[in-house]
């Protein structure tokens, strides 16, 4: 009689063949990147990656570059000369699913991390929680806090970081401000997998141009996979530095956001709030200048709209002892919303521009 494993059979293939692939790679972990011009933060990010405690003969970077324009491949080459292990290719796609993808399928490490280039890592251990929570737990993927403050960030970043992470901001549903450690469904949050989690599932939907990860990681869930969040996992992202450059991503939030809803049919109703909030809104001021009496409703809905976000900027900066919240909030809040809504409502365009381009002409 052979012997007992006391794994399930499932679990034992996992293992079998998570010891294949670290016979194979010659790494323990992998780092992906995908990065289009990261000139400002990049030389950092790589930096506190190579301060960590972790065996770099071990470690391998692999970084998808989208076509920068800025200094970003000339400050990554700097690096791929000083440590072998770092790989820059080419992300032909130039979209973040793209270059995740290339990263994965340009790595054979058992273990896979999924790092931005504007990121900030608070100390030098994040490598070794990493593995020593995949092997204590037993988990399929990771999932990490991604607050928004690291320490060198001015005062209307630290409003934007503060927006996002309130109630009225982008916080609702999402894993990534949270503090606890506990398993949790990995679908706002997962970022750290065991290699044959790709090797299930597949790679990142390249349909995606953003929340290719939130899609990415339902599917984790959706298998039955186990994910885990932990503190001790925490990087800290750069918020959007301004107006415009939060509206684009806000925007592209918003598409990618319909996007998942449209494919895995989970429409939430935060998201349907957002556009409609903003259908409404177009569709009231446009009405409003053809009658008095809808112009004056929309004065007030606008009004009590504004007296909302000026409240919670100010009991943000009171709680937060930020005065740029209150000096902020009032553009950042509706950037958020209806960034998100516009982004929501192109993707109810698309979607149903697309079911109309497919349906069927008449029987003759």
């Amino acid at each position: 009689m052979g012997p007992v494993t006391g794994l399930n059979p499932a679990r034992e293939w996992k293992s079998k063949l998570l010891s294949m692939n670290e016979k194979i790679s010659k790494f323990d972990v992998a780092i992906v990147m995908p990065i289009l011009n990261e000139e400002r933060y990049i030389g950092r990010t790589l930096e506190q990656i190579y301060m960590q405690d972790f065996p770099m003969d071990r470690l391998e970077v692999v970084i998808a570059d989208g076509g920068s324009t800025d200094r970003t491949r000339e400050i990554v080459e700097s690096y791929r000369s000083r440590f072998g292990t770092l790989k820059l290719l080419d992300n032909a796609g130039r979209k973040p699913s793209t270059g995740r993808n290339v990263g994965v399928k340009n790595t054979s490490a058992p273990y896979v991390i999924i790092l931005d280039g504007h990121c900030y890592i608070p100390d030098n251990q994040l490598l070794k929680n990493m593995l020593a929570l995949f092997e204590q737990h037993q988990v399929d993927c990771l999932c990490r806090p991604q607050p928004l403050t690291p320490p060198d960030i001015n005062e209307f970043e630290q409003a934007v970081a503060f927006c996002r992470g309130s109630l009225l901001g982008h916080k609702p549903g999402s894993e990534i401000f949270s503090d606890h450690e506990a398993i949790i469904d990995p679908t706002s949050s997962g970022a750290m997998y065991r290699r044959e989690v790709f090797d299930q599932l597949g790679y990142f939907d390249e349909q995606f141009d953003a929340c290719e990860d939130v899609d990415f990681n339902f599917r984790v869930h959706r298998s039955g996979m186990k994910a885990m969040l932990s503190p001790k996992l925490t990087v800290f992202y750069y918020p959007r530095s301004s107006i415009p450059g939060l509206w684009r991503q806000m925007n592209r939030y918003g598409l990618g956001r319909f996007r998942f809803s449209a494919k895995h049919r989970q429409f939430s109703p935060i998201q349907w709030l957002a556009g409609a909030g903003t259908a409404g809104f177009v569709f009231l001021a446009v009405l409003s200048l053809l009658s008095t009496s809808v112009l004056s409703f929309f004065r007030s809905a606008v009004g009590i709209y504004l007296l909302i976000v000026i409240l919670f900027s100010l009991i943000l900066a009171l709680k937060k002892r930020q005065p740029g919240c209150l000096l902020y909030g009032p553009l950042i809040f509706p950037t958020i919303h209806f960034g998100l809504g516009t982004g929501f409502l192109k993707g109810l365009f698309e979607f149903l521009s697309h079911k109309k381009s497919v349906r069927p002409g008449p029987s003759i």
